[in-house]
């Protein structure tokens, strides 16, 4: 099975390799959004860990571990969504485009 045909449009993907390619976007947005929701979770984590030990050295009574990050991986998530649509929606335009540009579409 050709992977590619060469028309008079010039290259254009087979089914396959389309397939391949929206597939390794897809995986591509779900890395960015782990990555994206692990760095905030963890902003907030040592957020709080700094809250702790200054509430230790004042002798003052520890922050509750889930009033600080409760809201934050909520918010992470929220986040972390936003930006993987937002990448989702570019990428998928541009492979459509590209698609079309390549006369496969």
């Amino acid at each position: 099975m050709a992977a590619a045909t060469r028309g008079a449009s010039g290259w254009r993907p087979s089914p396959r390799v389309r397939r391949v390619a929206l597939w390794l976007w897809i995986a591509a947005v779900v890395v960015v959004w782990n990555g994206v929701f692990d760095r905030a979770v963890t902003a907030a984590e040592d957020r709080y860990v700094a809250a702790a030990l200054a509430a230790s050295r004042l002798g003052g009574a520890p922050p509750r571990i889930d009033d600080w990050l409760r809201p934050a991986v909520s918010a992470a998530a929220w986040h972390a969504t936003a930006v993987a649509g937002a990448l989702l929606t570019v990428g998928l335009a541009a492979l459509g485009l590209a698609w079309r540009a390549a006369g496969a579409a």
